[in-house]
């Protein structure tokens, strides 16, 4: 028999009470500008109380017993006796699209309601620097994976975290220990599930490396695969899955369209089965990347096809919701002033050191300050920059997107449920 552990079970650690919770599921705004009465465009702070993607596998960790392992999230005391624990990070599952799935996925709306509390991914909120996230415990910019796509300093190279082989180096451009490390080195038994295009990915080494990786091409196979390791375990046991079609079908056909409800259903199918499969000394931990937004339009700018949004610029890198902009010699001043007079409202267009004092990135070491772009654009409401001719012709044509501050974007669920 399986029970969802509540967040007043230990699921916040002591003089924290988290990201508290509207009537409707949601997250109030904590800071910044809110566009009309929408809270999930509020702008979040990084300084936000509450618990973080990063502190999840630490969390996970101290349940396990592994020595130096911190748990910010008070997982321990609810999960006292566990031995074996699942982590499944939903691609795309934003905690405001937890109520707009809820009808598709009563599994999910019910966990979410008994077991559920948000947590904030971090920035970008984007997949390749939340799963490093996630899997190292550490800021962005101690590990290194920045964005969606960066620059590779020295260099006019765009890297695309996704498509990343082994140039350059996992171990180089990621070089924190991941917590699937530590664990390993613990005696715990480690696994990564995910599609079998992944493995060996730079992406996955520089996230997972430390665990054994098992290919699951979908939401039925992940669902098998993560069940057989924690069968098979007789001792310590973390195992970490990945499932990316809510994400996908957002992004190609919008929050809330007829695919990515059937996706949401097959989201439900997928959390059912893993917890009703649960051994009694096991427990699933369910979180996600980022939420999602649809852009309209008339919300869509298109540096490639505005010249004043290209003067001075050498590299354009990030994404659609944020843009980092490496210039031409002495051209950030004017590069500032045309982002912004041709922007306005719809973004703030900050220096790389102003975006670093934010706080977002965390501490940044010198050998990842060329990551991020001299300027850096990030988009307010639900507005976007696109890049239609010097960036794959799919990413302009897209419904949804994230990568920015906003409430919608940043939040994410943390389900807790033990067998």
């Amino acid at each position: 028999m399986t029970r969802p552990v509540r967040p007043a079970d230990g699921g916040t650690p002591a003089g924290s009470s988290g990201p508290e919770l509207t009537a409707d599921g949601r997250t109030p705004a904590a800071s910044g500008p809110v566009t009309g009465l929408d809270p999930s465009l509020a702008v979040l702070a990084p300084d936000r109380a509450g618990g973080r993607l990063a502190d999840v596998l630490p969390s996970a960790l101290a349940v396990l017993g592994v020595p130096g392992s911190p748990d910010p999230l008070g997982l321990t005391p609810a999960l006292a006796g566990v031995r074996r624990i699942a982590v499944l990070l939903v691609d795309g599952l934003g905690w405001y699209q937890v109520p707009t799935a809820a009808p598709y996925a009563p599994t999910l709306a019910g966990l979410a309601a008994t077991a559920g509390r948000p947590l904030v991914a971090g920035f970008p909120s984007t997949t390749p620097t939340s799963l490093v996230t996630l899997g190292t415990g550490v800021a962005p910019g101690a590990h290194g994976v920045l964005g969606f796509t960066v620059r590779v300093p020295g260099t006019d190279r765009v890297l695309t975290h996704t498509d990343w082989a082994a140039d350059p180096s996992p171990l180089r451009w990621q070089p924190v220990p991941t917590q699937l490390q530590r664990a390993r080195a613990a005696g715990v038994t480690t696994t990564v599930v995910s599609r079998p295009e992944f493995g060996g990915s730079g992406l996955t080494l520089a996230a997972n490396r430390g665990g054994d990786f098992r290919g699951a091409a979908g939401a039925d196979q992940v669902a098998t695969a993560m069940l057989a390791v924690l069968a098979a375990g007789d001792g310590p046991t973390l195992v970490s899955g990945y499932h990316p079609d809510l994400d996908r079908h957002g992004h190609l056909s919008g929050v809330d369209s007829a695919p990515w409800r059937s996706a949401a259903t097959e989201v439900d199918l997928l959390l059912a089965r893993l917890v009703d499969g649960l051994p009694p000394d096991a427990a699933l931990l369910v979180t996600a990347d980022h939420g999602q937004l649809d852009i309209p339009v008339a919300h869509r700018f298109d540096l490639d096809t505005d010249p004043r949004l290209r003067d001075g610029l050498r590299v354009v890198a990030g994404e659609a919701r944020v843009r980092y902009l490496h210039t031409e010699p002495g051209a950030v001043d004017d590069v500032v002033a045309a982002w912004s007079a041709v922007l306005g409202d719809a973004a703030r267009v900050r220096t790389r050191p102003e975006m670093i004092a934010t706080g977002w990135f965390g501490p940044v070491p010198e050998e990842h300050l060329g990551r991020i772009g001299d300027v850096v654009v990030t988009c307010n409401d639900t507005y976007a920059v696109l890049a239609s001719r010097t960036e794959p012709p799919k990413a302009s044509k897209l419904v949804a997107y994230h990568g920015a501050d906003t409430a919608a974007e940043l939040t994410v669920p943390l389900l807790v449920v033990r067998g």
